[in-house]
């Protein structure tokens, strides 16, 4: 969780470097659809994310982790990877799209980054204090956490998987469900709001 997280705010930074270098403004002389940009960027990301965690996976089974699950669990294990890392990805290009420099686009993922110690991936949540505790069992990483810990050893399941799922595709909405007033840019005068009108384009 801790790979995904940390990959996601490179795609925060990312994005927002294409938002303020001009490479938009020059993305629009070309024979290119304006959903490739961020598709770019969400398939580029999620492909690094993946390979990431196959060699922290490998470093795992080297150091001694040794996992029950069968073929099924660990295409199962994959596919929930691969939803959250998407889910990530998304919802980073739209904190890459909102802020305004490179430097606060850094920052706004923070949160992503530390919710993973914040839920039951070192310590059980029954062990935490009240207030920790339902705060650790209701944020989205907890449920993931839980499904992958069943899917690989073998760990009672439950509701954990819907309600993972049911987090990844709120996160990936939410990502990908801001568009900006783009009716206040008038395509002829895009000089007026820059960074509404690049911002537009790819929307």
């Amino acid at each position: 969780m801790l790979t995904v997280a940390s990959a996601a705010q490179g795609t925060a930074i990312s994005v927002a470097m294409d938002m303020t270098s001009g490479i938009i403004a020059r993305f629009r002389t070309m024979a290119i659809t304006r959903a490739s940009v961020l598709t770019g960027h969400v398939l580029g990301s999620t492909i690094q994310t993946m390979l990431s965690l196959a060699v922290v996976i490998g470093v795992a089974l080297g150091v001694g982790f040794r996992p029950t699950a069968g073929f099924v669990e660990w295409i199962a294990a994959i596919g929930m990877l691969a939803m959250v890392t998407r889910a990530l990805t998304w919802l980073s290009v739209a904190l890459g799209l909102v802020n305004k420099s490179v430097e606060t686009a850094s920052n706004s993922p923070t949160i992503v980054v530390l919710l993973p110690f914040l839920g039951s991936g070192f310590v059980p949540t029954d062990s935490m204090p009240t207030g920790l505790r339902w705060f650790a069992d209701y944020q989205p990483f907890t449920p993931v956490i839980e499904t992958l810990r069943g899917l690989l050893v073998g760990e009672p399941i439950g509701l954990n998987a819907a309600i993972a799922v049911g987090w990844c595709v709120g996160i990936a909405l939410l990502g990908t469900s801001g568009r900006g007033d783009c009716s206040t840019v008038a395509p002829s005068e895009p000089h007026r709001t820059p960074r509404l009108y690049e911002w537009c384009w790819i929307r």
